[in-house]
């Protein structure tokens, strides 16, 4: 059951968000992250995207080169994971900045200048 409001109804103009709820201490929780990726979040993003390659290169080629069946088949399912992971994250990457060409445009340009 959720806490009551104590500011419903009141002039103060604060209002809660239909995602969010109250926790015990009166501090809201947010329910489902906005739908907004900053900068920060691009580039670390971008970082996870590069650590899960080069995790998977890094899984497949020892798997290539191991002798033992079995490390080879746990090789070959982490390597398949990192490749999970990494298609998850560029998925968003790209959702992302399908729904914001605008905000991607602008990031690239950061990119660039750094």
């Amino acid at each position: 059951m959720q806490p009551q409001n104590p500011f419903q109804g009141q002039a103060n103009g604060w209002q809660q968000q239909p995602n969010m709820q109250q926790q015990a201490g009166g501090q809201p929780i947010m329910q489902q992250p906005p739908n907004v990726l900053t900068t920060k979040d691009h580039h670390y993003l971008n970082d996870m995207i590069s650590w899960n390659l080069d995790a998977l290169k890094k899984a497949h080629f020892f798997a290539e080169q191991c002798q033992d069946p079995e490390i080879r088949q746990t090789l070959q399912a982490v390597g398949q994971l990192h490749q999970r992971h990494y298609g998850i994250l560029l998925n968003h990457l790209q959702h992302h900045q399908q729904q914001n060409p605008q905000q991607a445009a602008q990031q690239s340009q950061q990119n660039l200048n750094m």
